[in-house]
């Protein structure tokens, strides 16, 4: 599985109708279709693209959303989220955070206090982790190991993937970014993300 092919899952699952345990139910059928290979593959592209949308950007217009309590697994949370609505406003956000006003999901929370929001309308997506293992324990009979021989398929992937022309590239884009948010400087400007979710409003 490419970077196409595992965008073009991810765009279908973001246009599918229903809520998300319906959506994720589809995109687990849909990897039970497929080789096991591909669960792993699947999940290995699914953490490149969460390790790209980790800069300091990213998790400062997150922190904006959420209200200034934006935790590490929350924000993990929230790049599965991003990565779920879809290849371009994932590319667009990752590009400029400040994007995120355009997104429909986001809007339909501006102006209501956090404590309302359903929690299906929360930014996070953190399901969207486990279903290329669910979709390999199926196809393994693993169900009872606690995903170890996932997670060592995942790892082992993940290496091979470094020796190839596509990881080498990212890796390359990633340092010369300097984007991840431990050498990301503070100050980050999102004028339009600050105007929709003002620090001290009544949402926050």
């Amino acid at each position: 599985m490419n970077d196409d092919a595992f965008w073009a899952l991810i765009d279908e699952l973001s246009r599918r109708p229903g809520d998300r345990d319906e959506r994720l139910e589809w995109l687990r059928a849909e990897l039970v279709r497929r080789p096991e290979s591909e669960c792993v593959a699947f999940q290995v592209r699914l953490e490149k693209a969460c390790e790209r949308a980790d800069t300091r950007a990213v998790w400062t217009a997150a922190n904006r959303v959420e209200g200034g309590g934006c935790t590490d697994d929350g924000f993990h949370y929230f790049t599965l989220w991003l990565v779920g609505q879809g290849r371009k406003v994932y590319d667009s956000v990752v590009a400029d955070p400040d994007a995120l006003t355009d997104v429909p999901g986001i809007r339909a929370l501006v102006g209501r206090h956090r404590d309302e929001w359903d929690d299906a309308e929360w930014p996070e997506w953190e399901e969207l982790d486990y279903v290329a293992q669910d979709a390999y324990d199926e196809l393994t009979g693993q169900e009872d190991d606690e995903g170890d021989e996932f997670l060592d398929a995942v790892e082992e992937a993940e290496e091979e993937l470094a020796d190839e022309e596509l990881a080498d590239e990212s890796a390359e884009e990633w340092e010369e970014g300097g984007e991840h948010r431990g050498a990301r400087p503070e100050g980050v400007a999102l004028p339009r993300l600050t105007a929709l979710f003002p620090l001290g409003a009544s949402g926050s």
